[in-house]
């Protein structure tokens, strides 16, 4: 027999006094405990009343982690997910209350619904069904059989939408899907398939709204940016198409697809960024065989070529090459009548070829197309005059000069021009009067042509030594006839006293 020491039996009479004080300071606890979920609960329920969403959900979130098998927790978190436009947050709050509270027909509902707009049609009516079986209130049971019948209705257009699809048939699928996403907001599915149809039917832009949903709405969905990428590249759109694939190339290093074409938009996107900022240097030599590379790099997208083709226009007429800037422009107009950007060119290259008429032609093209453009209407202005003026005197013509010529050009043709034409040289009266005539032209050619606040005038189609197209401009005009030019020499040098200055 063991005996207990008497220290020992006196401790062992205190034992059930002990084992009271430590079930009262447990109740306490898990009282106090209680106290703090309910507290959250009910302070998260006002600012949810009060549409203050956020700290709602944080109160929320304390009372789930206070008590994990509260099904109100969760419900009111799945509450506040809803009201935030979360539904995928809100599902597994709304399914752990199920699991904890199988009789509470309102999270069944509620789940029900959100997996109807998922597309989620048979699991949708399994809630629903058990709704009806679970003694709802007649709300609750109308609800329950509308939605029923949706869903019903939404497998069969489902089913016939496929159907559709597999006989080619997509405007008609097309339309069935319509229906279908109405209720289907968030159903991946229809709306891939409802992205092929468009893509099929050539609506492009309809096909990126529905990827660019189910882009979101799945998890890592390299598929939709690979896609969106493709589309957006045949569309011209280089810069988009890169974000994309990007996008694609984050969730994905090594996806093959979405690594070749990176490979492809990124070249092609470098050429034409670099090739614009060149024609902003005014570098449009550079420019032009940068746009010929990108005509190379991709040759099947005809956006590509004739934005090339327009942009080499657009550098041609820049760079003053008339002859090959009208050739080009006219290529890129033969494919699009209407586009504004080649009329002009154009018309810029037409005005340096002085084909005045044929620049008039363009420049009222162009501006059927865009009325408020002020360089159109500047520039059908400009070649108007150019016409009007060439149909008087020109003095690129009466030097036979080129109008993009240099001035050493300019005084090189004067020179030549003056001594041929000089007075002196004639004898018969009649001969020596035309001679007059034709010396004073040349001089003022000279004088115009040679200065390049004057020139720049002429180029515009106002003759600064034409009274009336100076008329109440205050400016210099040539007087004088032959007298004017007595003793003077062309050269500098001989028996004239007066000395030419021709820098």
């Amino acid at each position: 027999m063991v005996t207990i020491n008497p220290v020992a039996h006196k401790l062992l009479s205190y034992a059930p006094f002990i084992l009271v004080l430590i079930d009262l300071r447990y109740e306490g606890v898990y009282c106090g405990k209680n106290d703090s979920v309910e507290n959250h609960l009910e302070m998260g329920k006002k600012l949810l009343a009060a549409g203050q969403l956020a700290d709602a959900l944080s109160h929320f979130h304390a009372a789930v982690d206070g008590d994990p098998k509260n099904y109100m927790a969760y419900y009111r978190r799945a509450t506040v997910y809803l009201a935030m436009g979360k539904s995928k947050s809100a599902l597994p709050d709304l399914s752990k209350v199920i699991e904890l509270k199988p009789d509470f027909t309102a999270a069944r509902l509620q789940r029900g619904n959100l997996l109807l707009k998922q597309g989620k049609l048979d699991e949708a009516e399994g809630d629903f069904k058990k709704v009806l079986k679970s003694g709802p209130s007649d709300k609750e049971a109308a609800e329950a059989k509308a939605l029923l019948t949706k869903s019903d209705e939404i497998q069969r257009l489902a089913a016939q939408a496929q159907s559709d699809f597999a006989r080619k048939d997509y405007s008609s699928a097309a339309a069935l899907l319509d229906t279908v996403i109405e209720t289907c907001v968030w159903d991946v599915g229809s709306r891939e398939l409802r992205a092929e149809c468009m893509i099929q039917l050539g609506e492009l832009g309809k096909a990126i709204n529905d990827l660019k949903a189910t882009s979101k709405l799945k998890n890592d969905n390299t598929q939709a940016f690979y896609q969106l990428s493709a589309i957006y590249y045949q569309l011209g759109d280089h810069e988009m198409s890169l974000n994309e694939v990007r996008e694609c190339l984050k969730l994905d290093p090594d996806h093959k697809q979405c690594f070749s074409h990176y490979k492809q938009v990124k070249k092609l996107n470098k050429q034409i960024l670099a090739a614009e900022e060149l024609i902003q240097q005014q570098r449009y030599g550079d420019a032009v065989s940068k746009y010929e590379s990108v005509m190379k790099t991709e040759p099947h997208i005809s956006h590509y070529t004739n934005q090339a083709q327009e942009r080499i226009c657009h550098c041609l007429s820049q760079d003053k090459q008339a002859t090959e800037a009208i050739t080009v422009c006219s290529k890129v107009l033969k494919s699009n009548p209407q586009n504004v950007n080649a009329l002009k060119d154009r018309a810029e290259a037409f005005l340096q070829d002085e084909q005045y008429e044929e620049a008039i032609k363009d420049f009222e093209s162009a501006r059927e197309h865009n009325e408020n453009d002020r360089q159109i209407k500047e520039g059908l202005e400009r070649a108007q005059r150019l016409l009007k003026q060439s149909q008087k005197r020109d003095y690129y013509k009466v030097l036979g000069v080129k109008r993009n010529a240099q001035k050493k050009e300019i005084i090189k043709a004067y020179r030549k021009l003056a001594q041929q034409w000089h007075p002196d040289n004639f004898q018969d009266p009649e001969e020596k009067k035309r001679a007059e005539k034709k010396f004073i032209d040349i001089a003022q050619a000279k004088e115009v042509l040679s200065d390049p606040e004057k020139r720049s005038k002429f180029d515009q189609g106002e003759d600064p030594l034409d009274p009336e197209s100076q008329q109440g401009r205050g400016h210099h005009h040539f007087h004088g006839g032959w007298d004017s030019f007595q003793g003077f020499n062309p050269f500098g040098s001989g028996p004239f006293n007066f000395k030419f200055n021709f820098n």
